[in-house]
């Protein structure tokens, strides 16, 4: 395993203060604070979630529940880096980060095009800062952030170079490891995530 973390005392004190705004951000009065955010983690590789679940907010960290285990499980099995090793060195953001609310009808809410929105800034902000070498968003909503969405066929398992802002990086999607899609867990599902894990550790970067 190869850890790649910055320690330009320039970056942290940009992404510390960054990280101290962000958790006072009530932009969204449908969202349910706090704030959830992995700390001020500077780091070559960023990962984006979609949002927290109910259980995040409580707990004060992301990916805190079942679809974090069986995150961190895939980079365990498939690049040899524990969770708590992942959580020390990669950071880890979200397309929104406050807990959406309940749908009615089921599950968590999907976050209103305003919320997605209002919470980019922040994204585009660490983007910025961090200046990352890879990029890994985690599921379709973080994954539509960066590339138009296409059946995730069409892209687990694929590398993309990325331009944002002047500023290039890889992206390597992979499917949101939500016990409530079977996407990930039967074919061609199974052997496309094992190919974007394989991606990933052929980056050096964990």
């Amino acid at each position: 395993m190869v850890t790649f973390q910055l320690n330009d005392s320039g970056i942290a004190k940009k992404l510390t203060a960054h990280v101290k705004r962000l958790r006072q951000c009530r932009l969204c009065p449908q969202m349910y604070p706090p704030v959830v955010s992995g700390g001020s983690v500077v780091s070559k590789v960023l990962l984006v979630g979609q949002a927290p679940g109910d259980k995040e907010p409580k707990i004060g960290r992301p990916f805190a529940w079942t679809a974090g285990k069986t995150l961190f499980r895939w980079f365990s099995e498939a690049v040899g880096i524990s969770e708590e090793q992942f959580r020390s060195s990669i950071y880890m953001a979200a397309v929104c980060r406050c807990f959406p609310g309940k749908n009615p009808k089921g599950g968590d809410r999907v976050p209103s095009p305003k919320e997605v929105f209002n919470c980019s800034a922040w994204l585009n902000r660490e983007l910025m800062i961090l200046q990352p070498a890879l990029v890994i968003p985690v599921g379709k909503l973080a994954i539509e952030q960066f590339i138009p969405l296409k059946k995730l066929d069409q892209i687990i398992g694929r590398k993309f170079r990325i331009n944002r802002n002047g500023h290039y990086f890889d992206l390597i999607p992979l499917p949101h490891p939500s016990g409530a899609s079977p996407w990930h867990r039967k074919e061609p599902g199974k052997s496309l995530l094992k190919r974007a894990l394989r991606l990933i550790g052929k980056a050096h970067l964990l």
